[in-house]
C-alpha cells in the first residue's frame, strides 16, 4: 500500500520541478531565483544526513561508555 502511494506520488512531483523550471526561465531575476532554489535544495539534502549523524554518534558514544564501564 506504501509503495503504491508513493508511487502514484510521483507525477506531482515531476510537475512541481516542471513549474519551478518554468518560473526560473520566464523569470526577470532568474540568476538570483536559481541560486535561491538550489540553496533550498542543499538544505533540504542535508538535514537529514545530520540527523542521521547525530544519531550514529549518540550510538558510538553511548557504546563506548558501555564498553569503559566494565
Amino acid at each position: 500500500m506504501l509503495f503504491l502511494t508513493l508511487f502514484l506520488a510521483v507525477n506531482s512531483v515531476y510537475s512541481q520541478c516542471a513549474m519551478c523550471k518554468a518560473n526560473i526561465t520566464n523569470s526577470e531575476e532568474g540568476a538570483q531565483l536559481a541560486a535561491g532554489i538550489n540553496d533550498g535544495i542543499v538544505y533540504l539534502l542535508v538535514v537529514p544526513y545530520l540527523i542521521f549523524a547525530g544519531f550514529a554518534l549518540a550510538i558510538y558514544v553511548s557504546a563506548k561508555r558501555k564498553n569503559r564501564q566494565f
